[in-house]
């Protein structure tokens, strides 16, 4: 497997916030607390504190946890060790998270593990004298089911239909025979690691019961020997950490307070990523996931006819701490207080709001960790690089979008016939003889010579144009070739690890393809990667 390399700016599919973060731009500063590098966590454990018995009750609830999965013939091994290891005072995490998506969903998430268990592995090496586990937050509380109802196999888009409401950890895994149905048709014509995808897709989803247990047995599978924790923050001994802070937000509106601050500031420069609600929290029942409303003294769930005296939601959150569940704002607070965590690593858009959290963080005097930026990497095979090599493309040529790309190609290839820069620096020379001659006579004429300027500017756009169209209609073979491998590896005009599964990779490479994946990231790293492989990908 051979790869290039580019810089994340040069792709064009990356934020100026990441990029500004990314290059250390001072006016991100006072939006983290540490630098994105490995450096920064010498700091950062130094400044980590968590309760030996806070670390019990973590590791008491991965152990329920995992009791749902636990059959024979699994490797459990790397996975209890570092349970074991978390109990121990001088154990740290480093953290993704992403959404229960159906089969893992986009190949992005594979290289969010990865990158991951990449840095666990090098902070070990840096600081031999602390243990670092890596943790995977899952976000069973999430309630958008159309965002994670569906995975992409080679841009065949197979969905899971249910009328199912409310967090979909809780979800039931009733009906995803039909799903497998139709996976299996996208698979007939493969064998061996088509029928190794088949047989995990038919443990995980038709052997267990819930969409979370489903989605801990798929990831664990895939994961085993790494000693990946999954971490499900639906659950009430985990919950009960998390009571001090959710009556802060019920009571004072904390995090509104402190978020909307930080983000006016970070506003002046960037996109605000989320905006915050008076209450970030929901309310979690069997029948849905609903805001928590309050006017004047009392509180009401949103589209419910439930409500709560001031009292009556003490009480409710004392006795019931697992209906409560934080929004994407509370839920890195949630995360951070229930784990001994160092590091989040996310992709530019989970970066983007943790920015508006650090004023949060501080009003609840707990560590921001070191925020990373995952992994990105684009696969072609050997046809699709045989391509590349044929229209003599660059790596960076490849992220230009198609109309771009095919009129640089052309100029490429016909620069001099199509060329319009002699005659525009020849016409510049004229207009500048001629605004010289036009203050001479009447310095009035200035802004009707510029309008004519900019018309024949504007022509002169239109004939290269033409020329670039007239010259593509003698290159249709390689218009076609580039038009298809622009719809292969950007399908939809998006990152291929935006909208394509796993699956596709896996067809490739088998049980080896997380062995792969760490082998070729670097991590973390401002690069992103374009790897080949030597079959039809």
């Amino acid at each position: 497997m051979e790869s290039d390399c580019i810089h994340f700016k040069k792709t064009g599919y990356f934020s100026a916030l990441i990029l500004d973060y990314l290059a250390g731009d001072e006016k991100l500063s006072p939006f983290y607390t540490h630098s994105p590098n490995l450096e920064s966590f010498a700091t950062a454990i130094a400044e980590r504190q968590f309760a030996d018995e806070d670390r019990i009750l973590l590791t008491n609830a991965l152990r329920a946890q995992y009791a749902a999965v636990r059959k024979k013939k699994m490797d459990f091994e790397a996975v209890d060790r570092n349970i074991i290891l978390l109990e121990q005072s001088n154990t740290y995490t480093v953290t993704t998270g992403h959404q229960l998506n159906l089969f893992t969903g986009p190949l992005y998430f594979m290289y969010k593990i990865v990158s991951t268990i990449q840095l666990a592995t090098k902070l070990k090496k840096l600081h031999p004298e602390y243990e670092f586990v890596p943790v995977y937050w899952m976000a069973t509380e999430d309630h958008d089911f159309e965002e994670i109802n569906h995975f992409h196999h080679h841009q065949k888009k197979i969905e899971w239909t249910t009328d199912q409401k409310g967090a979909v950890g809780r979800f039931s895994t009733k009906g995803m025979e039909e799903v497998l149905e139709a996976f299996e048709k996208e698979l007939a014509d493969y064998s061996g690691n088509g029928n190794q995808l088949l047989a995990l897709f038919r443990q995980a989803y038709l052997e267990h019961d819930t969409l979370a247990n489903a989605h801990r047995y798929l990831v664990h599978q895939l994961f085993a020997k790494e000693g990946m924790l999954i971490v499900d923050g639906d659950d009430i001994s985990l919950k009960k950490l998390f009571v001090p802070i959710l009556k802060e937000e019920l009571a004072n509106e904390v995090s509104f307070k402190a978020v909307e601050a930080q983000s006016a500031a970070l506003e002046k420069h960037y996109k605000i990523q989320v905006n915050p609600r008076e209450i970030n929290l929901f309310y979690l029942t069997e029948q849905g996931r609903h805001r928590i409303l309050k006017e004047n003294d009392a509180y009401f769930v949103h589209e419910t006819s439930i409500s709560f005296t001031e009292e009556e939601l003490q009480a409710e959150l004392n006795n019931h701490p697992d209906r409560f569940s934080p929004n994407v704002l509370l839920r890195p607070v949630y995360q951070e207080c229930i784990l001994p965590n160092l590091a989040y690593i996310g992709g530019g858009g989970e970066l983007a709001y943790w920015f508006q959290l650090k004023g949060l963080f501080e009003t609840l005097n707990l560590q921001l960790p070191v925020l990373l930026l995952r992994n990105s990497a684009l696969w072609m095979d050997e046809k699709q690089h045989k391509y590349m090599q044929l229209l003599a493309l660059s790596p960076e040529q490849l992220f230009l979008s198609e109309g771009p790309l095919l009129k640089q190609w052309v100029m490429q290839q016909a620069e001099e016939k199509v060329s319009l820069k002699v005659e525009e620096e020849t016409f510049r020379m004229l207009y500048d003889r001629l605004a010289k001659k036009a203050a001479e006579v009447d310095e009035t004429l200035g802004p009707h010579l510029k309008a004519v300027e900019v018309k024949h500017a504007k022509s002169m756009d239109r004939l290269q144009n033409q020329f670039i169209r007239a010259e593509r209609k003698k290159h249709q073979e390689a218009v076609r070739r580039i038009h298809h491998l622009k719809e292969q590896l950007f399908p939809g005009n998006s990152l291929q690890e935006r909208k394509e599964n796993f699956t596709s990779l896996y067809l490739v490479l088998g049980e080896t393809m997380v062995d792969h994946l760490k082998e070729a990231f670097d991590f973390p790293s401002d690069q992103f990667y374009i790897f080949r492989t030597a079959v039809q990908y």
